[in-house]
């Protein structure tokens, strides 16, 4: 008779196994201790599957509790590129027993992984790369191929006796050639497109989106096979590019994650806010060059986050644009003369449009036709200069070598009130006797 103990077991198992999205998200929430309780009754392999699919700081947490014994096991079980940003995620001593612990095997052959940059072909690519020899027959390579997983034989990887890379053949081809046929014979006449170990993940990720790859050899200097980088590889090394990008905008380290600690967040930040504080002084410091024209009309006050507001907005938009351009590869930085006129157009005509807008509710709640007149034409500038701001700057930043995202918004933040600030005010000034 089945025991209770052995049904609880017997049904987490099975759910782990038929629902695994459901499984990691109900982790997620879960205490370590009890992620650990479970899995120190799991097999390595499910152990694996589970560790994989939480979100790295919760994981190393959970691997730092397990018994030396269960995390050999679950490691050997990984996938390389994932185990690799597991360890290089724990503090150097720790990482550095982990890795003794294993064999030295696959000891050597993760600290292979973790020693290239992150964001390199190295980091991306799947050591463990599966490849046939060109003397194979076709007949011989299909026998082979039943040992391969089935997200690896869509596109073949061809090498020489040595290991050297030949070229990529597509399964399609293989099966319908005669089984006496060499898979040398069915080689492309063209040379693979393939990259070095060191080569920058925007590269790769441009090599991809360009040629429309499913697979991208990775060599040594002497074309010897490495590894390669899958599609699914590259489709989540630019979501997390953009999810980073995302935190760099606001001034938020990049390697922050949601559950890391507050005093690290803290840490983190804190710069950036100071810095934030800084340019919100200059901001204001603007507002004060026009403090007589306020204490005069003081209506002016109450209309300023208006004019702020929307050239914020503006500024913005064509930021996420440009960013969203330059990420995808659709503009260059030689094309910033036609990026800048489309943006500042842009900016005017909606400034128009919203300059109408604004006067007219601006003369129905002031009764000034004068003050209705500036705002309108405030918004026009101050628009209009805010989609320049929002386009420049990515560009500016790309073009000296930085990155474009790291605290873009902060410094458009301050260039758009700054720019709101001294329109509208500057021109409240001038015709102050008309309002």
């Amino acid at each position: 008779m089945t025991s209770p103990h052995d049904l609880t077991y017997a049904l987490a198992e099975a759910f782990i196994d038929e629902f695994p999205q459901e499984t990691i998200e109900t982790l997620e929430s879960a205490p370590v201790a009890e992620i650990v309780e479970l899995l120190q009754l799991q097999s390595a392999q499910r152990g694996a599957r589970i560790l994989s699919g939480l979100s790295t700081a919760l994981a190393t947490s959970v691997l730092q509790k397990l018994r030396l014994a269960l995390v050999r096991k679950i490691i050997a079980a990984m996938d390389p590129v994932h185990a690799a940003l597991l360890l290089s995620s724990l503090a150097s001593d720790v990482c550095e027993t982990q890795l003794n612990n294993l064999d030295a095997g696959l000891a050597r052959e993760l600290r292979d992984q973790m020693s290239y940059p992150e964001a390199s072909a190295g980091h991306l690519m799947q050591p463990r790369a599966p490849s046939l020899p060109a003397r194979l027959t076709v007949k011989q390579a299909l026998g082979r191929l039943r040992r391969f997983k089935p997200r690896e034989t869509a596109v073949l990887v061809v090498t020489d006796d040595s290991g050297k890379l030949l070229g990529l053949v597509d399964l399609v081809d293989v099966v319908q050639a005669a089984p006496g046929t060499l898979l040398e014979s069915l080689l492309p006449a063209a040379a693979p497109i393939r990259v070095n170990a060191t080569t920058p993940r925007d590269e790769i990720i441009n090599l991809f989106t360009r040629n429309r790859l499913q697979l991208l050899p990775v060599v040594d200097f002497e074309d010897h096979l490495l590894g390669v980088i899958r599609q699914s590889s590259v489709i989540t090394a630019t979501q997390e590019e953009a999810a980073t990008d995302m935190q760099a905008m606001v001034g938020v380290s990049r390697d922050e994650r949601a559950l890391s600690s507050p005093l690290s967040a803290m840490r983190k930040r804190l710069p950036w806010l100071n810095i934030n504080l800084l340019t919100a002084f200059l901001a204001a410091a603007v507002v004060g060059l026009f403090e007589n024209t306020i204490a005069q009309f003081t209506a002016l006050a109450v209309l300023l986050p208006v004019v702020a507001g929307q050239s914020g907005n503006t500024g913005a938009q064509a930021l996420a644009v440009i960013m969203r351009g330059l990420a995808l590869r659709e503009i260059q930085v030689r094309q910033w003369q036609r990026v800048l006129v489309k943006e500042v157009l842009a900016g005017a005509l909606n400034g128009i449009a919203i300059a109408v807008v604004t006067g007219f509710g601006v003369l129905v709640w002031s009764k000034s036709v004068g003050l209705a007149a500036v705002i309108g034409v405030s918004m026009v500038i101050s628009m209009a200069l805010a989609g320049l701001s929002g386009a420049a700057i990515p560009l500016v930043l790309t073009r000296i070598g930085q990155d474009p995202a790291q605290s873009a918004s902060i410094i458009l933040t301050t260039v758009t009130d700054v720019v709101g600030f001294f329109s509208f005010l500057g021109l409240a000034t001038v015709f102050s006797a008309l309002l």
